[in-house]
């Protein structure tokens, strides 16, 4: 259940960034992009699930995961984005027009490399995902308001915090194996600092640029949402949904924010269809 490694690197602008692809080289690319705070390794029974059809591209953004994690990382939303446009290239699929499904901030990253950027998707997935403005649970307004102080909690509480507010992504709850795979890179002393420090860069108010500009995506979209979402309530799905130009909605029933967690099997069989 916890084997997963990226075995591959890119030097990206923002540091070091780990990545695998699965899947036969000619297939149709098919790139998953996580968001926080998680890594890859949410995706890795979608991402396996779909190899047999897909040329699947797995990654972990910078500051997260496995990726470098560095004193004055620039990991905002806008560089992350400027790092997925350099990955697109740096993959030969600037011009083929993948297939993307992004998670949470991943989605805004994606919308973001697509209408700043230009970067073109044959199809756009969106789950659960941060675009609109007001989104950020209560806790993650709490952490961004305080990052001076969480940033010196000790070990065992800084831990503790993240175990629960991990926790709190699922709604039928994640194995503990799986919650620990998830919590254990916030907790040396560079995760730790790398865990406040994507907070403190990604401000609330950053994907308001972006608001009116969604009627502009070419893609062909679907929106992906877990009913029992607590972080973002379903209601942004049906929001995000109608900013886009025929963009279509699915929901999973009785599955929290973690989609890829609470509804793997479907969601990829959800995707497959969609993607191909």
């Amino acid at each position: 259940m916890t084997q997963w490694r990226l075995d591959r690197t890119y030097r990206s602008t923002s540091g070091t960034v780990r990545w695998a692809a699965f899947g036969e080289e000619e297939a149709p690319p098919l790139v998953l992009v996580h968001g926080t705070p998680f890594s890859s390794y949410v995706w890795r029974g979608v991402a396996r699930a779909l190899a047999d059809r897909f040329r699947v591209y797995v990654w972990d953004l910078p500051g997260y995961g496995t990726s470098e994690m560095s004193a004055g990382q620039d990991v905002s939303l806008a560089r992350q984005a400027g790092v997925f446009t350099e990955l697109l290239g740096h993959w030969g699929l600037a011009d083929r027009e993948p297939a993307v499904a992004a998670h949470d901030f991943g989605g805004y990253i994606a919308l973001h490399a697509h209408l700043v950027h230009g970067v073109r998707y044959r199809r756009l997935a969106l789950l659960d995902a941060v675009a609109l403005t007001g989104w950020g649970s209560p806790t993650y307004r709490l952490l961004g308001s305080h990052t001076d102080v969480f940033t010196q909690l000790p070990a065992g509480l800084h831990r503790a915090l993240v175990t629960e507010y991990l926790s709190s992504s699922s709604h039928p709850g994640l194995h503990p194996a799986v919650l620990e795979r998830l919590v254990e890179p916030w907790c040396t002393e560079e995760g730790q600092a790398a865990f406040y420090r994507q907070i403190a860069q990604n401000e609330l108010h950053l994907t308001t640029a972006l608001d009116d500009r969604y009627g502009e995506v070419t893609a062909p979209t679907l929106v992906c949402w877990g009913t029992d979402d607590v972080w973002l309530p379903v209601k942004w799905g049906h929001d995000l949904a109608a900013a886009i130009p025929g963009a279509r909605l699915h929901l999973f029933e009785g599955a929290g924010h973690l989609v890829q967690e609470d509804a793997p099997a479907e969601l990829a069989a959800v995707l497959g269809a969609f993607a191909a």
